[in-house]
């Protein structure tokens, strides 16, 4: 390991690397032990980290997790290389194909950010431009990604019913139980959908980006009209989603589902 002038610094960006490569949250023992820190030094680091939002703190279980401040530190990188550069080529070639607008979102915090946005000609305004950013659990870009994160973290974004809120009259999940429930059937059907949460008379279909370990990079969706929804529209949509998602998959050398 290179020596370095500012030792902590050199720890706290460990840390953070750390925990990016982790399948879920963890126990600053196991970091210290990894990292063959000082346990003090360690928990002091983690305590900064938090405090400035960079890492979130599972309370009752003692795990520590990145938090939405080191999401939008890799926001930038996203927008920029490689998964928005790759997946713009994909999702034009999806929506020049179905005809319905269609977009490439990520997860920052309880957030879904829209990195990539493909209108339709003649299609409805939609909200989901590049760098808009919407509650998770209403959106279907959302829940395809919240669908596969580990139990604790799903936890600590949605772990109390003041985590919830509605945009439209059409409710989506109040409670944790109902969103564990929702994520379930996502998980059954490999696709998340949308019907009037986001924007009235408007529903999406969404399934997931998956990178080399299997964890939820991003989600590709399109949106249509909601009197369409359970006809043939939206079949080709959620067929046309499936597709979309399993070749930015192929393309990063992600693992597929």
């Amino acid at each position: 390991m290179p020596h370095s002038k500012v030792p902590a610094a050199d720890a706290t960006l460990r840390i953070l690397t750390h925990l990016a490569t982790q399948q879920g949250p963890v126990a600053a023992a196991r970091i210290a032990q990894d990292l063959d820190l000082p346990r003090s030094r360690t928990y002091d680091l983690l305590a900064a980290l938090t405090e400035h939002g960079y890492v979130v703190h599972l309370g009752e279980e003692r795990l520590y997790g990145l938090g939405p401040a080191a999401h939008e530190l890799a926001g930038g990188h996203l927008r920029q290389v490689p998964l928005a550069r790759i997946g713009r080529r994909v999702v034009e070639t999806m929506v020049d194909e179905v005809g319905e607008s269609g977009h490439l979102a990520v997860l920052r915090g309880a957030d879904v950010l829209y990195v990539v946005e493909e209108r339709a000609p003649r299609r409805p305004s939609l909200v989901t431009d590049i760098d808009v950013r919407l509650a998770a659990h209403l959106t279907a870009s959302g829940r395809a990604i919240l669908a596969l994160l580990p139990a604790a973290q799903l936890r600590a974004l949605y772990g109390r019913e003041a985590d919830f809120s509605a945009r439209t009259d059409v409710p989506g999940p109040t409670s944790p139980r109902e969103l564990r429930e929702l994520l379930a059937r996502v998980r059954a059907e490999g696709v998340a959908h949308e019907h009037g949460e986001v924007t009235a008379e408007l529903a999406s279909v969404a399934a997931v980006v998956r990178d080399h370990a299997g964890y939820p990079a991003a989600s590709v969706a399109l949106t249509y009209p909601a009197p369409q929804e359970g006809g043939d529209l939206a079949a080709r949509c959620e067929a046309a989603v499936r597709g979309a998602a399993a070749e930015i998959t192929r393309r990063l050398r992600g693992v597929a589902g």
